[in-house]
This record gives structure tokens, sequence and C-alpha cells, in this order.
């Protein structure tokens, strides 16, 4: 049976998202794992199968990137905010704010909104501007009733959008990106791996892998895999897909979120949560909504 070019692309952002959505259950696997080992070896074995696919396929390109100073320099920021993005993300599915997470990834698309207008002079539709301000009414709200400001959700929301403001600069693949954006960070993963705030460093801090199960190895072993593939399922389905549709299936990831930290992990969720989240919902139905005209400003 043919499937058609916009099916298969459905398909494989669908099935992208929905990893990214399952994404606090593998996280929640290795919280015996010191959450700084677990973001090194995400960091150092996202890179080795990485660079093992573009050395098989024989792209350079991103290697290139690294000879102009400012492309290096940008490719290093944007490692940074990756890796700081990670990180924050496993300790909140950690330590139960799984959905304060997932309420930052339903405010990234509208950061990103802000950035394009703020960075690249992008016109906003009226109906992209009410949904910032009622996504700004929700973070408001859950700001107000419970005396302090959803950090996680808006660290979150911010240095993903930040990192995506550096990538449209730097205009390479999913694959290349990311190989080139962990061995700008690879330093980073190495020192974090062997040295940090642990009763041990070096060797000595890792000697508790020894006693943790089989499991859990294998699991922690997966990183890079984990890592990689939605990205390539994502990568295949922007070539197939309009914005629009993009739009509406990049919710599926923080959706799954929430009903996992709800429902499986038991989160703690009073009602000025729902208020805020029914908010932020609005804006992300008016968002989705304004895409069917396009994108302004291109």
């Amino acid at each position: 049976m043919n499937v058609s070019p916009f099916g298969k692309g459905l398909f494989f952002a669908s099935l992208a998202f929905f990893l990214w959505g399952m994404f606090p259950l593998y996280w929640r696997l290795l919280a015996d794992v010191h959450l700084l080992h677990i973001l090194a070896l995400r960091i150092l074995l996202s890179l080795a199968l990485v660079a093992a696919i573009l050395f098989a396929t024989k792209n350079r390109i991103w290697l290139a990137a690294f000879r102009r100073p400012k492309r290096a320099v940008m490719l290093t920021l944007a490692g940074l905010l990756l890796c700081f993005n990670w990180g924050l993300y496993i300790w909140a599915v950690n330590q139960e704010r799984t959905i304060e997470a997932s309420l930052g990834y339903y405010i990234n698309p509208l950061v990103s909104i802000l950035l394009g207008l703020l960075f690249f002079r992008e016109r906003l539709r009226p109906m992209q501007w009410v949904a910032v301000a009622v996504a700004f009414c929700g973070v408001l709200l859950m700001t107000v009733l419970s005396g302090m400001l959803p950090w996680v959700s808006l660290a979150l929301a911010f240095s993903f959008g930040f990192y995506g403001l550096l990538k449209k600069k730097l205009s390479l693949s999913a694959l290349e990106s990311l190989g080139a954006e962990t061995l700008a960070s690879a330093p980073v993963g190495l020192f974090i791996l062997f040295t940090g705030s642990f009763e041990f460093t070096g060797l000595q801090g890792l000697a508790y892998f020894a006693g943790l199960p089989l499991h859990t190895l294998v699991l922690l072993s997966l990183c890079g895999a984990v890592t990689a593939l939605p990205l390539y399922f994502f990568a295949r389905s922007t070539k197939l897909l309009p914005l629009s549709t993009i739009g509406f299936t990049q919710f599926i990831g923080p959706t799954l979120q929430f009903v996992i930290g709800l429902f499986v992990f038991g989160e703690y969720f009073p009602s000025y949560y729902l208020a805020s989240f029914v908010l932020i919902w609005a804006a992300v139905v008016v968002y989705v909504v304004s895409l069917r005209g396009g994108v302004a400003g291109t």
C-alpha cells in the first residue's frame, strides 16, 4: 500500500513527539544514577552514535562548521544551552516536577514567537499576539497563586527557545547539528563525568556503577540512541509536512508528559495549576489556529 508524503510525515512527526513525551518514564528508571553522570553520558554517547552515523555517510559538514570562529562560538553556546535543558529536564522528572516541565514545553513555541519578533523582526498575526498574552496570563496566575515564579517551566522554555534561535542561524540538519553541539560540549561531559561535587572524583566517583542493576546499566547505555532517534524522525517529518501540521503535532510531547506526571507519577496538582494550565492550553489552541494562515514575516 502506497502512503502519501503527508501520511509519512505525520507518522514520523507523531512518532518523534510520542518518544519525547515518554521520556519521563525512561529518566525515572535511571533515578539511581547521579544526575550529572546521566547528563555526561547522554552528551558523550549521543556524540559517539551521531558521529558514527555521519562518518558512515561521509558527512563532514558538521566538522567544517568549526572552521569559522563565529560559527564555532554559536555551536558551543547551542551545545551549552542544550546541556542545560537536558540536565534541568532530567532533574525535574526525578524531583517529581514532570508537570512543571510539561508546562515549559507548552510555552516554548510561544517563546519562539517572541524571539522571532526580537531577533528576526518577524511580524506576528493578531491571533499570535493573543496566544502570547493568554500564555502570559497563565504564567502570571500560577506565580500569584503559588507565591513563586514557575522557574522550571520558564527555564526549560527559554533555554530551548534560545537553542532553537541559534539553530536557525546555523542552518545545519538535525543530525549535523546534534553532532556539532555534542562535540562542542564533550569537554563539559568529560569534566562532569570524572569530577564534581561527589564523595569521590575521577574513577572512584564512578565506583557505584558496579552496584547498579544490570537493567539500569543497559538503559543508561542507550542514552545516545534515545536522544538521536526522535531527532531523526523529526528531521524526516519536517521535509514532508507543512509548518501548521508540525505546530500541531509538537504538543503531543508535553501532553504525554503531563498525563504521565499526573496519572502515573501522581504528582502534586493543586487547583491553581489547573486554572493556569487551562489558560496555557487555550493559548496553544489559538497558536495552532494562527498557523493555518501561514507564517507571518516569511
